[in-house]
Formats: structure tokens, sequence, C-alpha cells
């Protein structure tokens, strides 16, 4: 009975997690396909009776029979505190689901690409751009493709709040999926802070082990003021948001082939890998692999927010097609 029990908080946290992550309110049909991402397989029906219960507890209302239901003061409340344990691996829980959506073909230029998804203020946006486009020129970002959306518009399963637009820019994570997709397992070790000088990355100087964590790294990051991205793009010197993979040393000679066909697609990303077992920016690297650094894909994000401008990060959040993005500098102009 107490398993049982459980099992049942852990799928209305679920449902709450999903309403929380929305805008807008959202019906039993949502809810129930997006359970799956969180390892739940529920009809509309059972999705309608966990809804009736979370009512009931005050947690969950109706807006309407046909706009759905939100999550109620005490509901939001409620996700910031519940099952703090659920919360730990997180990270790596959603690395590991957008690496399976992943359908992204370098050769084809089609497919799905996970993107991280940043709301600024309407008012600020086009401040936003001009300090980002340094950032994307320079090359500290996975990719200069991007996908803008107004209020009510959506980026993937995101949809742009009241007053704000959207900017979906390329995860890391796609790094993954497609090796994923080509039978390479890559093992996703910290997310981490990374020190540049004279443009060459030097060393991981904070990690953040996306096993243990309940939060994004770079989301963390980014609020705290640890970056220094404008320092990077002006002078070489300063400090970004970076990744810390592995991958067997076995897998290399294919890897170096993946990532030459993701480069030509326009998403780069790769800013160091290491040799077999040889420490890479000062990490240490498991026997019979290598280290690879990323660059994260919230560096422009980040050199908006160390300008002052306020931003609301959701970071590895969603996929996109690859052909709905497009090059910065179109955006821009």
């Amino acid at each position: 009975m107490v398993f049982e029990s459980q099992s049942v908080e852990r799928k209305e946290l679920a449902i709450m997690r999903i309403l929380s992550d929305s805008p807008e309110p959202l019906g039993a049909r949502v809810i129930a396909h997006n359970l799956k991402d969180y390892g739940f397989e529920l009809g509309e029906r059972a999705v309608r009776y966990h809804l009736k219960l979370l009512d009931e507890r005050g947690l969950t209302y109706l807006v309407g029979r046909r706009d759905g239901r939100s999550l109620t003061e005490k509901g939001t409340e409620e996700v910031k505190s519940a099952l703090v344990k659920d919360k730990i691996g997180f990270s790596i829980s959603r690395i590991e689901t957008l690496s399976f959506r992943t359908t992204f073909n370098y050769e084809t230029l089609s497919g799905m690409v996970p993107v991280n998804v940043s709301f600024f203020s309407r008012e600020q946006f086009s401040r936003a751009l001009t300090t980002m486009k340094f950032a994307f020129k320079a090359g500290y970002c996975v990719s200069d493709l991007v996908a803008v959306a107004t209020e009510g518009e959506h980026l993937g399963e995101v949809t742009v709040p009241q007053g704000k637009t959207g900017l979906a820019t390329v995860c890391s994570i796609t790094f993954n999926g497609v090796l994923l997709k080509a039978g390479i397992p890559m093992d996703s070790r910290y997310g981490g802070i990374l020190e540049l000088r004279k443009g060459k990355p030097l060393r991981f100087v904070e990690l953040i082990d996306y096993t243990g964590c309940s939060l994004d790294p770079s989301t963390i990051f980014i609020k705290a003021g640890m970056t220094s991205v404008r320092e990077v793009v002006r002078k070489g010197d300063g400090k970004l948001l970076g990744n810390f993979r592995e991958i067997p040393s076995i897998c290399r000679p294919m890897v170096e082939e993946i990532v030459k066909g993701l480069n030509n697609a326009g998403i780069q990303g790769l800013i160091a890998m290491g040799d077999t077992s040889e420490p890479v920016c000062e990490m240490p690297v498991e026997q019979n692999k290598v280290g690879m650094v990323l660059v994260g894909g919230l560096n422009p994000v980040a050199a908006a927010e160390e300008a002052g401008i306020d931003t609301d990060n959701l970071a590895m959040s969603t996929v996109m097609e690859y052909s709905d993005l497009v090059n910065i500098q179109e955006v821009i102009a």
C-alpha cells in the first residue's frame, strides 16, 4: 500500500510539473502525451481521474471545459517543494530523454534537434539581440541557428508567455542524440564554467554533476552571474558555460567524422577533445575514454544577462525541426 501511494504521488507530481511548465491551461490529452517524458503511460481517462483528485486538494483548478486546468497558488508551491529526492538527477534524465528524441540527420539537414528556450521582455528583446550577436559571431554557441516567437506562439512544445519574446537556441545535447543514433554512447558528466585564456580553453573552474542536480547547471550559473562571455568576446579571456562529456576511445574516428558533418550543417560546439585516458581542460578522464568539452548553447543569453537584461531560461526544454531554425543574422536584420 505504501508503494502504491508513492506511485500515485509521483504521477500527480509529474502532472503538476507539466502544468507548471506551461504558461497556459492544459487538457488531459496534452498532459497524457507529456507524461511519457516522465516515464508514465497514462490514458486521458486516468489523467482526468488524477486531475479530479488534485482539484479536490486545491492544487489545480478547471479554467474551462475546453481550456483545461492550471495550478493554483498552493499547487505551484507544492511543485517547488515536493519530493526533493525525485528531482535529483533531473538534468541527466532530461539529457537522456532529449537525446532519444533527437532525429537530426546532418546529411539531409532534416529532423528534430534539442533546443533551449529563453524568454525576454518584449521591450528589451531588440537590445538583447544587439548584445547576443557578438557571442554568436564569435562562435561561443552550439549554433547560430535560432528560432523566435512572440507571445502565444510556440517554440517546440513551449508556449511564449504574455508580454514576452521567446528565443530558441540549439542545445549541446544535439551531439548526444546524433551519436546515440549512430550507436555511440556519450556520457554526460558535468555542466560547468570554462575558463578561456587568449581564446583557448584552459580549465573548468566550477562544475555541477548532472546525475546529482535537480536544476540545470547553465541556468544556475547565468543567474549567479558567474559568466563573463562579453569579456571573452572582447579580449579572449574570461569564463563561458561549458559541458564535459566522455566517449569510448574506440569510437573516436567515427565521432570525428560525425563532428565534421555537424559542423557542415551549422552545428559546432566542440571546443576540445583529449587523447585516450588523458585529462582535457584539467579534467580527469576514465580509462579507455576520451574527454570532450562542448560549449554551452546559452552563452549568448548569458551575455545578455551580463548586460543587465533579465532572462528566463528553460535549458534542455524541447525539440524543434531543423528546418524551422534560421540564422541569427536574419533575425537581427
